[in-house]
């Protein structure tokens, strides 16, 4: 059992992490990864330059625990351990687009689809954990008598188009904000979703 004197050096160091994090966030949302300097989030954060690579080993180790942060705060694990309605993934797709992570998601993963290829492990997990949900949903919507193997494929090719038209929806809307209506595009597309939800298993298009 930890004395009271390791007790409080491990919570200090869990304040120090959590400091570093945060400072590393909202800079990587306002300059982008490569702007950003260990100097700058020691100063943000108010911890000591030699303590970051201490918690992180280097930058991308930082980068890396500031995305699965992200990913994990938003979408847990957990998330789809019940099945979500089609409700809930608008809604839950919403509130993210309006949070101040979202932004930050789309600024690494430019940088991680050209030389930061260090995050791209998470961005696979982040993508998967949304089709997931959705592929779920559909699965639960098959029709009586579809083939399981062909089904499962038509699943996952619609829940892949609906995934894209959510992240695109959010795209627009940081990058042309007075011109997108989240609410109105949002429910654009579950209608045309639900309208259409049988095509899915016939053409395997949405």
């Amino acid at each position: 059992m930890n004395s009271p004197g390791q007790r409080r050096i491990d919570e200090i160091g869990d304040e120090s992490r959590r400091r570093i994090l945060d400072a590393a966030e909202e800079l990587f949302a306002e300059r982008g990864v490569d702007r950003t300097s260990f100097v700058d989030i020691a100063k943000r954060s108010g911890i000591s330059r030699g303590s970051i690579p201490w918690h992180f080993k280097n930058k991308d180790g930082l980068v890396m625990a500031v995305v699965e942060r992200v990913i994990e705060r938003t979408w847990p694990a957990e998330r789809y351990r019940s099945v979500p309605s089609l409700a809930e993934v608008f809604t839950e797709t919403a509130g993210f687009l309006r949070s101040g992570s979202s932004a930050l998601v789309f600024m690494i993963l430019v940088e991680a689809l050209g030389e930061r290829g260090v995050v791209q492990e998470q961005y696979r997990e982040f993508f998967s954990r949304r089709r997931e949900g959705i592929e779920v949903l559909l699965r639960l919507r098959r029709p009586e008598g579809a083939d399981p193997e062909r089904a499962a494929g038509q699943e996952r090719s619609a829940a892949v188009a609906l995934n894209g038209a959510l992240l695109g929806i959010h795209l627009q809307k940081l990058v042309d904000p007075d011109n997108v209506d989240l609410d109105a595009a949002l429910v654009s597309i579950a209608t045309m979703f639900d309208r259409n939800l049988a095509d899915v298993w016939d053409t395997g298009q949405v």
